[in-house]
């Protein structure tokens, strides 16, 4: 038997909510929904979402080392257009894969990896 929810929130942890928010909100172009100083909410059209909450010990995993226990995929229609973008929003270029031309690796300012990616 399946779960009865409303609702289904990825929630990323991060020492500052409100500025990795910003950097997700200008990066995917979605509106703050809900604003405090220990969480911030985004949403696009009010049905995908994405929550950032305060964790002041947050320290990002060493990778390729410790492994990644989750990511974000953007999936985008030009990967070096999205690439600048995403450089200079803050993000910061972490992977070269063997297919630089399907996706590529970034850690947000908090250090959350996420990947642009075409289909």
């Amino acid at each position: 038997m399946a779960l009865a929810t409303s609702r289904f929130l990825p929630v990323l942890d991060c020492p500052d909510p409100r500025g990795l928010a910003a950097f997700y909100r200008d990066l995917l172009g979605w509106q703050v929904t809900q604003d405090s100083d220990d969480w911030v909410e985004l949403s696009r059209d009010g049905y995908l979402a994405l929550a950032f909450q305060l964790a002041p010990q947050f320290v990002p995993r060493a990778w390729p080392a410790e492994g990644v226990h989750s990511h974000i995929d953007v999936f985008v229609d030009d990967l070096d257009d999205a690439e600048r973008e995403a450089l200079r929003l803050g993000a910061l270029r972490v992977d070269h894969p063997p297919t630089p031309q399907k996706f590529r690796v970034y850690r947000d300012p908090a250090g959350h990896h996420f990947c642009l990616c075409t289909t």
